[in-house]
């Protein structure tokens, strides 16, 4: 936002860490540098956030730099607004370290600094403004939040973290398949698009089950998947039936793992991690708030992440939450059209708001006031 206009009302993805390809060792790509890259087998990442928490400066700073840059934004700091989302419960030095590189190192003219969840449920309040309550459930890489939210304020002390995310489900789909079928240890770019392409969430675990075992056409589950040689394809897809394997083509055969990587979510103790599920995560998170919020919390659920976008993620949810709800409580579950980037619309929908710049930290409040203004206005 520049000069309190919108300038950039598109959405672009950036892929937030620095990669580098197997047979390209000097040569790194940072963000959506990656779309340049030939050969992506063997890829691996330098991250700056582990297990959801800003942990690498060095590279946060090059991915920054990269997209404020003019190959993606070609932004003029001094006189650009951010909205600047940061996981619940960041820690404090983390949170003084990102006021001094946006005011100090980049100089922006004003910064707002909040969660992703607060952002969703902003929207969610100006989509559906009869609903005060709204139970945001984050389902994302490395964790998944659930939160509860009245009248666009979030309740703390409910809110509740689960550790289990797609990177989890990533590196289970490649151990699975590296010890059943052919090692793939080393692609988790590959593996990561096959986990999305192919795999659903099961309304009917044990169902389903018995379904993989069976041979032949009697079993609706299996698929071929083709997986991508970088040379004919750089993204792999679904085998049809009636279609013949080309030379070049390698195929892995998802049967069971279809159904049993994502359903980790919601039973963690499968592979050991004592966690709660995220269905049993929400119940508990809607105990823990008072008592009249609870029937309206059972019937304004957000879902969003990256998760939420797997085939019938939103029914198990719904019906595993209908299940451990009271009887007398109505349960409604919504799942926005994109629910990775319902964080960045609903910041696009607070940057037109009257209110907004009464939100932000602008960059002389700060060099006036320093750290302290910046916590009494953000609730991070």
């Amino acid at each position: 936002m520049r000069d309190g206009k919108v300038a950039i009302i598109f959405k672009r993805l950036v892929p937030n860490c620095i990669m580098k390809a197997k047979n390209e060792r000097r040569k790194q790509y940072i963000g959506s540098q990656i779309d340049d890259c030939k050969d992506l087998s063997g890829i691996f990442y330098l991250l700056p956030f582990q297990k959801g928490y800003l942990v690498n400066w060095d590279v946060q700073r090059q991915v920054w730099e990269h997209t404020f840059g003019k190959d993606v934004m070609n932004l003029e700091p001094e006189d650009t607004n951010a909205i600047i989302a940061e996981p619940y419960f960041d820690f404090s030095s983390i949170q003084e370290a990102m006021n001094e590189i946006y005011f100090e190192e980049y100089n922006f003219k004003a910064i707002l600094r909040t969660n992703a969840g607060t952002l969703s449920a902003f929207k969610n309040r100006q989509e559906e403004p009869n609903q005060l309550c709204c139970l945001l459930v984050d389902c994302g890489y490395s964790f998944t939040h659930i939160a509860p939210y009245y009248n666009g304020k979030k309740v703390g002390s409910a809110i509740r973290r689960v550790n289990i995310g797609g990177k989890v489900l990533t590196n289970h789909l490649k151990e699975i398949i590296s010890y059943r079928q052919l090692h793939v240890m080393d692609e988790t770019y590959v593996m990561n698009q096959v986990k999305e392409d192919v795999c659903y969430v099961s309304l009917d675990f044990f169902g389903d089950m018995k379904i993989a075992k069976l041979k032949g056409q009697e079993n609706t589950i299996v698929r071929d998947y083709i997986l991508p040689d970088f040379s004919h394809s750089k993204r792999g897809y679904l085998k049809q039936d009636d279609t013949k394997l080309k030379p070049h083509e390698q195929t892995v055969r998802m049967n069971n793992e279809r159904f049993a990587v994502p359903e980790i979510l919601f039973h963690p103790s499968d592979i050991g991690i004592q966690e709660m599920g995220v269905s049993e995560a929400i119940v508990h998170v809607i105990n823990n708030c008072p008592t009249d919020m609870r029937p309206h919390l059972f019937k304004n659920i957000l879902l969003t992440g990256g998760n939420a976008m797997f085939p019938g993620f939103k029914e198990r949810v719904e019906s595993d939450v209908r299940s451990m709800a009271p009887a007398l409580y109505d349960v409604r579950v919504t799942k926005p059209v994109n629910p990775i980037t319902h964080a960045w619309e609903g910041g696009k929908l607070l940057s037109t708001s009257k209110n907004f710049s009464s939100l932000m930290v602008t960059r002389d409040e700060y060099n006036e006031h320093g750290h302290s203004i910046c916590w009494e206005k953000f609730d991070v």
